[in-house]
């Protein structure tokens, strides 16, 4: 079998799951034996384009005529089975599923967001979850908002792009959704339930894991979306001290509020930004990873990452966050888009759990909230050896490379078998 993975990767300065999760993904389907040919961009390479090149970029994400060339050529020369697109922006543009299907070729997409309707990717706009674009012809919203990158123009210029391409994402041959919320988020977008696969991201297997350390590890994006503030306003309700250390890593606009947060607490440390020898060394001194996202999450990483170290995770009960520790959280009805918060109400076993909290088979999801967050973390803090066998477990059943890379071929092979290429 022969893949085409297409993606325009993230700024390396800025860390990006996506990215993690695409090159692992390459590694993967090469150790089973399946021809990857993967069709890159990056845009790290923006700055350094000739001008002509960067007078067309304005128009790249409705179509970008090089990447429409080159991927011609290259499946001409290689006659790929399936293009496996990932993110198409700002480089690629959309515009490669009708290449594709111009040759033939069927097209699977992994929704690693929510930008088929939002402008931004994100359902999150001023600190608060936004879906003012949804259902409308035209995201008016997002440019009266400037919800892309800070900009009136280029928020119109997205807005316009995910118009044009309606049509093109509903030829997409099969959609990958990383968790249930994203399949309804692409049901209330009009996909057919039948071309949408759930299947979530793996990561390699770190080996067996290590015992476990002391305290929280909060290890991702510095942003407003991830609910950096939410965590340290739900810290400073305990003593100095009491839940033991809380390390925060990554880097962002928000590095300043933990910079400030390590200086006023002893038991705040801030990491700064870690290479991947770091982030293994920094899960191993923990006991609970930290999820506190105040937007949907789709599937954060660094939870994967978490479970296959034998981490616990106390996360906010919004996204995939429920899924990934396997917490059944109530959801919004089917077609909806992404899960409410919800707060579950405690059934047999659960009384002495504090209001809010969900238990999960690998930790627990809590509502968004600085006083549910502040109770769950002493029984995090307390729960985190029990359940560090189990999220372990987690990984392996759903997570690990194995499980997840058949999954994959799999919905590789059902296209293939429904869409046979030819040259054009």
């Amino acid at each position: 079998m022969r893949i085409v993975v297409a993606h325009n990767r993230y700024r390396e300065a800025q860390p990006s799951g996506e990215n993690t999760i695409v090159d692992a993904e390459i590694a993967q389907l090469t150790a089973a034996g399946v021809e990857v040919l993967p069709f890159l961009r990056s845009s790290d390479e923006i700055p350094t384009m000739p001008k002509t090149a960067k007078a067309l970029l304005p128009i790249s994400p409705i179509y970008a005529p090089r990447a429409q060339q080159e991927l011609s050529r290259l499946i001409t020369e290689h006659r790929p089975d399936v293009l496996h697109l990932h993110n198409p922006y700002p480089l690629l543009s959309p515009w490669v599923v009708r290449t594709a299907h111009r040759h033939g070729v069927p097209v699977v997409q992994t929704v690693h967001n929510y930008r088929q309707v939002c402008s931004s990717g994100l359902y999150f706009r001023d600190g608060i979850i936004c879906q003012d674009c949804r259902g409308r012809a035209l995201g008016v919203p997002a440019i009266v908002h400037r919800c892309y990158r800070g900009s009136r123009a280029q928020s119109a210029l997205m807005a316009t792009t995910l118009a044009v391409h309606r049509g093109t994402w509903r030829s997409v041959d099969r959609f990958v959704a990383l968790t249930s919320a994203v399949a309804d988020h692409l049901r209330d977008y009009g996909i057919p339930a039948e071309r949408i696969v759930v299947k979530p991201n793996g990561i390699p297997d770190p080996g067996r894991p290590a015992p476990l350390g002391e305290g929280f590890l909060f290890l991702g994006r510095l942003s407003p979306e991830k609910g950096l503030d939410l965590l340290l306003d739900a810290w400073r309700r305990h003593p100095d001290g009491a839940l033991g250390p809380l390390r925060v890593a990554g880097d962002g606009e928000l590095r300043p509020l933990v910079e400030a947060a390590a200086a006023e607490r002893a038991d705040v440390t801030f990491l700064g930004p870690l290479d991947r020898a770091g982030v293994r060394a920094a899960l191993e001194s923990s006991a609970v990873v930290l999820a506190t996202s105040t937007w949907h999450d789709v599937l954060p990483t660094v939870i994967i990452e978490a479970l296959a170290a034998g981490r616990p995770v106390l996360g906010t009960a919004l996204g995939g966050i429920p899924y990934l520790v396997g917490a059944d959280t109530p959801q919004e009805p089917a077609g909806t888009g992404p899960a409410a918060v919800a707060s579950a109400v405690p059934g047999d076993g659960m009384a002495t759990l504090p209001s809010g909290v969900v238990p999960g088979e690998a930790g627990w999801v809590v509502p968004p909230e600085p006083a549910a967050l502040a109770a769950a973390l002493p029984l995090a803090r307390a729960g985190a050896a029990p359940l560090s066998a189990a999220a372990r477990a987690r990984y392996e059943r759903t997570f690990h490379p194995d499980v997840v890379t058949k999954q994959l071929i799999d919905i590789y092979a059902s296209v293939t078998r429904t869409k046979t290429p030819t040259n054009p």
